[in-house]
């Protein structure tokens, strides 16, 4: 585990998996589906709608084929991070796109204070070491600029970390702030429950913070 993660009192058994092979093997072959219901998308999209600036920059973290992005925001330039390619090429939100591994290289490869706003949907749970990658992201985010992440009840169960398998969705909720607060760089964080229909559509979770000003 990073350095970060160790000081932080987490132990590192928190974000062991059942499937330690190389996740590039996992997320080899593309999956053009959605991980959520559309309700539960719908969602998504309003939240990024009300927190994101109007125009500027936009990293899609750990993102796929769709971003879930709201088409009457205009942004200059979205950028996908992920680790399947055929995805993100079909992935029509995105302007550009870059192969990395977070879990290898927490180490976003991007400029100090290059974004305007960071997204992460629906793929927390897959971070093995998260406060390092939450740290990063706080470097390359401008000041006040949205830092958003999405989760709901779904996951792959052999590449989710040991922690969120063995916590529910409230503490799902506060493990993400916990992330946040030990990372440092951000103010403003927030837990919300978008779940767009209780037990009719899937559930949708959010933790938002801010780059500090």
């Amino acid at each position: 585990m990073g350095a970060i993660v160790r000081q932080s009192g987490l132990p590192p058994e928190y974000f062991e998996r059942y499937d330690e092979s190389d996740d590039r093997l996992f997320y080899l072959y593309p999956r053009l589906t959605a991980h959520i219901d559309e309700l539960a998308c719908c969602a998504v999209t309003q939240l990024i709608r009300e927190e994101l600036p109007n125009g500027g920059c936009l990293l899609d973290l750990m993102s796929s084929y769709v971003s879930h992005l709201p088409t009457d925001i205009p942004l200059t330039r979205v950028v996908g991070l992920g680790l399947n390619e055929e995805e993100l090429r079909l992935n029509r939100q995105l302007h550009e796109y870059v192969i990395h591994d977070l879990n290898e290289n927490p180490q976003l490869p991007f400029a100090d204070a290059t974004f305007d706003g960071v997204i992460c949907t629906v793929s927390v749970q897959y971070m093995t070491r998260p406060v390092e990658v939450f740290a990063d992201v706080a470097r390359i985010l401008k000041p006040g600029g949205p830092f958003i992440v999405t989760f709901s009840n779904r996951c792959f169960p052999s590449k989710a970390v040991r922690v969120w398998l063995a916590t529910n969705d409230r503490q799902h909720m506060e493990l993400v702030r916990y992330y946040f607060e030990l990372a440092g760089g951000f103010e403003q964080i927030r837990c919300l429950d978008r779940s767009p229909h209780h037990w009719l559509s899937d559930p949708l979770y959010a933790v938002v913070g801010r780059r500090v000003v």
